[in-house]
């Protein structure tokens, strides 16, 4: 299992130089979050990502957890690294002040959430769900609610799940039957049975927040009819049990540290969050949480398997480089002077480096909207999200476990072999594209709910901070990045409105091209990123007083984001082709005829 090194320097880069965190701070008013504050809170998070959850990441995997009388054990070390996290005030970074939290933005809570998660994803995932459960009762939760449950899962004391998914539904809620009857004194009593649960059950905290989705006996079918619960594993009164029990754990292809639980609700008791029959509405707060620390994996797996494989490749020999040998002193070169092994790394690389920023951005414009902005600032922040959300979730997670499958060829036949834990990462990185929604289910809402049901007013947004780009930085030096950029845009809204014209002719349309046109996107989104990392290089390289070393910093940056330009970039032609090419030659087998 490679170790795991947090890269300060390219998420200082990404926070500060590209995206100018210190600036945007102060605009939204977030005064405590100074420089030398973040830069403390990265250096010690780093220690306690390298050193404690880093070396935990192959025991996770290779011991699982157990699941043995109705109760779950983590596996070793997790409970006590929970411990450590807790006692460090890790959870509260970004947490309300009034429920104990240090009211710092989320967006760097992100940049901790990203060491953590690269480090040891399972361990992660255990409070990374309580996040999402704090938002959500920050938004809808009533004061007392506030009071009884916020200040537990700030402290950390408590985790929080999310719990939609059950044994006959899994993306289509409207499916669900878990039931919530009314008590006399305002509670429900909840019924019904959940699948899939990450972080479900476990042995780390004494209680456990449950966000339940359930159905009251008058409400109307389909979606309209859901409404969202909390119910605590343990009675918050008294700590007895809350008839919530944990049927069973899932055997899984991966992030075996984490209990994926099924969990039976008997009669519990449940407290209703958010109006009757919205419960959907209030769910999307998680669940748009949960979508964007997902896509978190995306860039995690990149990132790990990038620095695993790169060590690699510096020290294994094999052949002679075909320009001849580079290391004649050696029997073989270090396979890294290879052109495809360096194709490979670079694309790792990319994904990495380049969607980190990406995620920084989104959680931008999560502080945006949690800050005292102008109503005009939120209203395009909340546009952006709507859009890059899905777009960040289901691109970064394929092209992730695609740097992660790399990082297994770079190593070629060790790959395979679990002791060198690059195997394990793709293992883990799999269930990305799937939970949070698949890459289908994310390309049927950006296209379908996101795009073309405002007329692409949406997307305005984000293409509108393109060309801004594009108007402001077109040096000499820019135009190889400016130029196809502009063209891409541009294409992008236009392709927008020719798929709404073949949609209204026929529904299906959408379905059959929303898969390449969300991978499209994703790459189109990617190169203004790249842009922007190129253009904020070539800026400090004018620094004649920088050292060599920051120098060839830079310049890395710049010849990587040409590499994405020339070599990863024109996969968008191909996406093109694809969703344009009509959803006949999808439908036109008959479904009894597929193996005849």
């Amino acid at each position: 299992m490679p170790e795991y090194k947090a890269p300060l320097r390219d998420m200082q880069f990404a926070f500060y130089e590209v995206l100018q965190a210190e600036q945007h701070y102060q605009r939204i008013g977030a005064e405590d979050a100074s420089r030398d504050m973040v830069d403390a809170i990265l250096g010690e998070g780093s220690k306690f990502a390298e050193e404690v959850l880093s070396p935990l990441n192959r025991v996770g995997d290779e011991q699982g957890c157990k699941f043995e009388d109705g109760q779950v054990t983590t596996p070793a070390g997790f409970k006590q690294a929970y411990k450590q996290f807790v006692e460090g005030g890790w959870p509260s970074l970004a947490g309300e002040t009034e429920y104990g939290g240090q009211g710092l933005p989320e967006s760097l809570a992100t940049v901790l959430n990203e060491m953590v998660s690269t480090a040891n994803w399972s361990w992660g995932m255990y409070p990374g769900l309580s996040h999402g459960a704090k938002l959500t009762l920050s938004k809808y939760g009533s004061e007392e609610q506030k009071q009884t449950y916020l200040s537990k899962l700030t402290s950390g004391e408590w985790t929080g799940t999310m719990c939609l998914t059950e044994a006959q539904c899994g993306t289509d809620l409207g499916l669900l039957k878990t039931k919530a009857e009314p008590n006399a004194d305002g509670s429900f009593r909840i019924s019904g049975s959940k699948i899939f649960i990450s972080a479900g059950d476990h042995d780390m905290t004494e209680n456990i927040v449950h966000i339940v989705l359930a159905r009251l006996p008058d409400a109307p079918g389909g979606t309209r009819g859901i409404s969202l619960f909390i119910v605590p594993k343990m009675s918050v009164e008294d700590g007895s049990t809350n008839n919530v029990s944990c049927g069973s754990i899932e055997h899984k292809m991966g992030i075996h540290g984490n209990a994926t639980a099924v969990l039976n609700f008997d009669e519990a008791t449940g407290y209703l969050i958010g109006p009757e029959n919205g419960g959907l509405k209030c769910m999307f707060t998680f669940m748009n949480f949960a979508r964007l620390g997902t896509a978190m994996q995306g860039v995690a797996s990149a990132e790990l398997s990038f620095q695993g494989a790169l060590a690699y490749a510096q020290d294994r020999l094999a052949m002679r480089s075909l320009a001849g040998p580079k290391f004649p002193e050696k029997p073989a070169d270090p396979i890294i002077v290879h052109p495809d092994v360096r194709r490979m790394l670079l694309t790792q690389k990319c994904i990495a480096e380049g969607g980190r920023v990406f995620i920084y951005f989104c959680a931008m414009q999560g502080d945006i909207l949690h800050s005292q902005a102008s109503e005009e600032e939120k209203a395009e922040a909340e546009a952006l999200m709507n859009v890059l959300t899905p777009i960040a979730k289901a691109f970064l997670t394929e092209t992730g476990y695609e740097a992660a499958n790399y990082g297994m060829q770079i190593f070629g036949g060790h790959g395979y072999i679990a002791e060198w834990g690059m195997e394990q990462i793709v293992r883990d990185a799999r269930i990305s594209m799937l939970y949070e929604g698949t890459t289908g289910i994310q390309a049927l809402d950006l296209l379908g709910r996101k795009v073309l049901s405002n007329r692409g007013e949406s997307l305005r947004f984000v293409t509108r901070i393109m060309h801004r780009f594009c108007r402001d930085n077109e040096t000499k030096g820019m135009q190889e990045f400016i130029k196809p950029l502009r063209k891409l845009y541009k294409e992008w809204g236009g392709f927008t409105t020719k798929l709404g014209l073949k949609a209204m002719r026929k529904p299906e349309e959408v379905g059959g091209a929303s898969v390449d046109y969300l991978m499209y996107s994703g790459y189109v989104t990617l190169a203004y990123f790249w842009a922007a990392i190129a253009n904020t290089a070539m800026l400090a390289l004018q620094d004649n007083t920088i050292s060599k070393q920051e120098k060839a910093y830079y310049e890395s940056k710049i010849k990587t984001a040409r590499f994405y330009y020339k070599r990863i970039l024109p996969r968008t032609r191909s996406h093109k082709e694809i969703m344009f090419s009509g959803v006949k030659n999808l439908m036109d087998l008959d479904a009894d005829h597929f193996r005849m």
